[in-house]
């Protein structure tokens, strides 16, 4: 059956995973060919759903599984009574196994297969089943310069799988990668689809299991999870007798000169998504301002550590780093942190100045960089070329939970779990909406949730009210999200059962 993004699985899968469910499934008697006969009435389906009108079909077929895909739908496609072409960037006559047996399928169904050349004539819809899951490194000739052709078309295009040269465990480049308008992905979601790359790759996304059996999929293992409202953590309902001291105090450390918009943002949040009280260590300039506009948050002006020290002693959880500074004062400030014994956020350049050693990171800490943020912490040049693998490093590296930010925010703890909100909209990339997640999550905290679930509740909150609000287009500012947030925090966990 085929799904929708609304309605996909949530297990996220490596390529050698959904191989070894690929394996199941055959070893349990479903044969390869029938596999791969219903991924190809899958894919059809979804290419005449998305185009119903396009009476040309044109398959780009490399030399394995993917191909074997690709030669099935141009059969379908030539039985419908299309115009169908298959331009075989693979030669055909390499193929073994179920790819040579849907070759022969469209060979015995008319369909005319031409070879590869940089002159060919692309028409109608370009179905890609030129690389699936097992490619490894860069994308080599004639293939490059097949999908370069494929993107500069302007025709639509299906992806079969997934797009050719896109690392279904990453979503990074491999080199040359198709852009799709629509994906058709089959028995296991890749990982790849939904992080670094792969969502301004895919397209639209179908799933379709092809009927595989479910305890074949029960027994497998997976990668990763993606979040949904349903398995998501909720906070307990209020005890009709609840008091703001029983429901946390969060002390958010933050806002140095020309920064301090950055930590009271945090502290908002903080107070909007049900913290008991909110208290601001901040500079002194900013006191005032921070009253004028939210006399509930308690904003202290802290000069050095000895101001702080009796605010951390009160607190409950400590969001500490927006608007911090890498100056002696935000230096000072964070000096205190590892000797608070109480659950913690580290943001921004708290995870600049833990990068350079100045600091030790304590206990019960959840980590919540951004790309560029994670590999200063891992000593390395960029992480999206793996940031699963990023994050997974950053969570064992430091024994705490992380919270990676960017296309496709992974969540990994010091247990191996990595989880990952798909949510979100390109209005989002705006300055301030980091330092409110930090102020989500610490409220979260708060209120007796562990690190690696507040991250999950907190970045699916603050994702999914930044594509609510997305819709309205441009111009999205960080405080905008807060009362979206709160909202879909009572809808999620009600205050009241």
């Amino acid at each position: 059956m085929s799904q929708t993004t609304d309605t996909l699985p949530n297990r996220l899968y490596s390529a050698a995973q959904v191989r070894e469910l690929d394996a199941r499934l055959i070893a349990a008697g479903t044969p390869g060919f029938e596999l791969m006969q219903r991924a190809a009435h899958a894919g059809w389906r979804a290419l005449r759903r998305h185009w119903p009108d396009s009476q040309e079909v044109t398959v780009l077929a490399g030399r394995g599984n993917n191909a074997g895909d690709g030669y099935l739908i141009a059969a379908l496609a030539q039985r419908a009574g299309r115009q169908v072409q298959v331009i075989a960037v693979g030669d055909p006559l390499q193929l073994q196994g179920d790819a040579a047996s849907a070759f022969n399928e469209a060979q015995a169904a008319g369909v005319r297969v031409t070879p590869w050349s940089s002159g060919a004539e692309l028409h109608g819809v370009l179905v890609d089943a030129l690389l699936g899951t097992g490619i490894t490194g860069e994308v080599r000739e004639p293939y490059a310069s097949a999908i370069r052709a494929m993107n500069k078309s302007a025709l639509p295009i299906l992806a079969v799988d997934l797009p050719s040269g896109l690392c279904a465990d990453t979503g990074c480049l491999l080199g040359e990668v198709v852009r799709a308008e629509l994906t058709v992905t089959f028995i296991g979601l890749k990982l790849g689809l939904f992080t670094g790359e792969g969502p301004d790759r895919i397209g639209a996304l179908v799933f379709d299991d092809l009927q595989a059996d479910a305890q074949a999929i029960e027994q497998n293992a997976y990668a990763a999870v993606r979040l949904s409202e349903a398995g998501l953590p909720k906070l307990a309902p209020r005890s009709p007798t609840a008091h703001k001291g029983s429901l946390g105090q969060v002390l958010v450390i933050g806002g140095d000169l020309g920064t301090g918009g950055a930590a009271l943002l945090t502290a908002e949040a903080a107070l909007r998504c049900g913290a008991g009280m909110v208290t601001l260590a901040t500079r002194p300039e900013h006191v005032t301002a921070a009253l004028v506009r939210r006399p509930e948050i308690m904003c202290s002006g802290v000069e050095s550590t000895y101001a702080l020290t009796g605010l951390t002693q009160r607190a409950d959880v400590l969001v500490i780093g927006p608007g911090l500074g890498q100056a002696p004062w935000g230096r000072s400030l964070l000096s205190l942190a590892p000797q608070c014994r109480v659950p913690q956020v580290w943001d921004a350049d708290a995870l600049n100045l833990l990068a350079t050693g100045a600091v030790e990171l304590p206990s019960d800490c959840l980590l919540t960089p951004h790309p560029g943020e994670a590999a200063r912490l891992l000593g390395i040049a960029q992480v999206q070329a793996d940031r699963p693998g990023a994050a997974r490093a950053l969570a064992a590296r430091f024994d705490c939970a992380v919270l990676l930010k960017g296309a496709g925010t992974l969540i990994a703890d010091r247990d191996g779990r990595l989880a990952l909100c798909d949510r979100g909209h390109p209005a989002m990339a705006s300055a301030g909406l980091g330092d409110v997640l930090a102020g989500v999550a610490g409220a979260l905290l708060a209120q007796g949730l562990q690190p690696y679930d507040a991250a999950c509740l907190s970045v699916w909150l603050h994702a999914t009210a930044g594509h609510r609000l997305g819709q309205q287009g441009r111009g999205l500012a960080a405080a905008d999200l807060i009362p979206t947030i709160r909202q879909l925090l009572e809808e999620h966990s009600p205050c009241l059962t």
